[in-house]
């Protein structure tokens, strides 16, 4: 399977930037540390992420953010939707290019190697939603809680009553996981049965390599392999009780 993974920069610049976005995203965007990169979220008002994006905040003021190209065009149009009031503006500032660090990724201007990328963030656990996996999937599924994507005390933003009530009074019956198996890699937003869906994949030798939200017996059933996640997304995925 070919790699067709862009992605597309933009700029959000206003007094309202933070505040907008804290209503928006899934992390608490006041409390993000300056210069620093972290992947979350803008969920549907039933909870699963229509757009995951990586957001930088340059200060209170300015912030950049990162879509996969295929959802640029719609990321923006909801932004300057639900935006309209506010004292911002966004701004596409162009194609920029991934470099995984741990369990994030950084981005330049710098033409990388895509697959490479892919295949690093696979093995690391840092599950990304595109166009064909759009509102397919809960934060607390693909582990952005354990990568500081999610805040449960931040307050509201969209989707928010659904998810903190999965936080807090149940539990995922599907979470992520890392698997390999052989032949060709599935499609992204296949089903390999009810239970295992495919977020992410990429060809190994010898098979692929694929980041699925799944219930664990449902992998066994088909035969895969379960490999390590780093030890920060290895553990439960439910609230420590």
């Amino acid at each position: 399977m070919a790699t067709s993974t862009a992605f597309t920069s933009f700029t959000l610049k206003g007094v309202d930037a933070q505040k907008f976005l804290q209503g928006q995203v899934t992390l608490n965007a006041e409390a993000l540390a300056k210069n620093q990169t972290r992947y979350t979220a803008i969920c549907s008002l039933k909870g699963r992420i229509q757009f995951g994006l990586w957001l930088k905040k340059i200060d209170s003021e300015s912030f950049e953010i990162v879509v996969t190209a295929d959802q640029a065009e719609d990321f923006a149009k909801h932004i300057r939707k639900f935006g309209a009031f506010s004292k911002m503006k966004l701004e596409e500032a162009g194609p920029v290019y991934p470099v995984a660090t741990g369990i994030h990724t950084e981005f330049g201007p710098e033409t990388t190697d895509i697959q490479a990328w892919e295949l690093a963030a696979i093995e690391s656990g840092q599950a990304w939603v595109q166009a064909a996996t759009a509102e397919q999937f809960q934060p607390q599924e693909l582990r952005l809680h354990q990568r500081e994507g999610v805040h449960y005390d931040k307050g509201c933003y969209l989707g928010q009553e659904v998810i903190a009530r999965l936080w807090f009074k149940a539990k995922p019956k599907h979470w992520l996981h890392l698997v390999q198996g052989t032949g060709e890699a599935p499609a992204v937003a296949s089903k390999l049965n009810n239970d295992v869906e495919v977020v992410n994949s990429v060809n190994v030798e010898g098979g692929f390599k694929a980041l699925v939200v799944a219930k664990p017996e449902a992998i066994t059933e088909l035969g895969l392999t379960v490999l390590d996640l780093p030890e920060a997304l290895s553990g439960d995925v439910a609230r420590p009780q």
